[in-house]
């Protein structure tokens, strides 16, 4: 069997109906769409349950977040409603449940506030234990007026939570301790002032970590110590090629190492590439390795399929998903078949 499920998030905000459900060929890279969950607003972003049996997703509202279980159907990869708890927050646009399976925490983008639930064992979310409040802002008046807590990223071995909080230019650093978080020590890592830290992402060698930034368009490459949680940056890198002086519309959104370690992959939302990386073995640091073009607009959230082989990005502005075959020795990628339709496309999440 090469078939696997993706699902795919959306904004419901023109034809999107919720979550669509697509199935992927991991030999020739065919994607088909299979079914639609209806009747869930703006479900941006979704992950699973580490045992795999049920999906989250947020309610990306900007008055009152939202965040919902869904029984995942072991043959058909289909969704059924569980149940949905308020955020406490406005804009909840990134979540993550620890390994064991107990704890769901929720970024909350606008409000920049982090809710935190306690997993029943059906999987259902209970009422929330903890609302964690970011304070700050930063030098970009427009988008760092306030706290913008924007992703939800376990440590490799799933003891702490690392919180990209674009409006404070800081990713916050918790402990996860009896169900809720605990500010670790040291508690965050400071990016360049204007930077706007959005997404995250660990080397599989446990020693070093990425975050993309999503207003100045850079990667920045941190030395990570397992043992206190520590962020130590080393690198900071353009996501953009040489000669792009007009930056106007453009911003990052997300990034991805390659399971096997060798390439980091982000995405560049206005400049509508996959922008490539080769990544040093021995400190982490990243060469530019060339751009991809999603042959859409507005690539927002993008993954790596189970093999390593493609790479499906999500065109959030011209409604479709691009596939690309990935060369696992050069890290390029090309664009393989027609563009396939999904409305409003946020986050792709393979399943289980």
């Amino acid at each position: 069997m090469t078939e696997c499920t993706l699902y795919v998030g959306t904004y419901t905000q023109r034809d999107s109906e919720g979550i669509y459900i697509y199935r992927f060929d991991t030999e020739t890279g065919a994607l088909r769409q299979e079914a639609v969950v209806p009747g869930h607003a703006d479900p941006s972003f979704l992950t699973l349950h580490p045992k795999g049996r049920i999906l989250y997703a947020v309610t990306e509202d900007m008055e009152a977040g939202q965040v919902s279980s869904f029984a995942i159907d072991p043959e058909s990869g289909g969704l059924t409603f569980l149940n949905r708890q308020p955020t406490h927050g406005t804009s909840p646009c990134h979540l993550v449940v620890e390994p064991g399976g107990e704890t769901l925490v929720v970024a909350n983008y606008y409000s920049g506030n982090v809710a935190v639930y306690p997993l029943n064992a059906d999987g259902t979310i209970a009422d929330p234990v903890q609302n964690i409040q970011h304070h700050g802002s930063g030098p970009n008046q427009e988008r760092q007026e306030a706290a913008h807590a924007h992703s939800t990223t376990l440590s490799p071995d799933g003891s702490r939570v690392y919180v990209a909080d674009l409006g404070i230019d800081k990713v916050m650093i918790y402990q996860i301790v009896n169900g809720q978080l605990e500010a670790n020590q040291p508690d965050h890592i400071s990016v360049q002032p204007g930077a706007g830290p959005r997404h995250f992402d660990f080397h599989p060698n446990g020693r070093t970590a990425y975050i993309i930034n999503e207003l100045d368009l850079t990667v920045t490459v941190c030395d990570f110590d397992a043992a206190t949680g520590a962020l130590s940056g080393v690198q900071t890198i353009s996501t953009l090629p040489d000669g792009v002086d007009d930056r106007t519309g453009m911003s990052t959104a997300d990034i991805h190492v390659s399971p096997d370690g060798r390439f980091v992959y982000g995405s560049n939302r206005g400049h509508h590439t996959i922008a490539i990386f080769s990544v040093n073995q021995n400190d982490g640091t990243l060469t530019p390795a060339g751009h991809a073009s999603t042959r859409g607009e507005t690539p927002r959230n993008f993954t790596l399929d189970p093999t390593g082989n493609w790479l499906l990005a999500a065109n959030q502005d011209t409604d479709d998903i691009s596939v690309f075959s990935r060369d696992v020795e050069s890290g390029q990628l090309t664009p393989v078949g027609d563009m396939v339709g999904a409305p409003m496309p946020v986050c792709l999440l393979f399943g289980p």
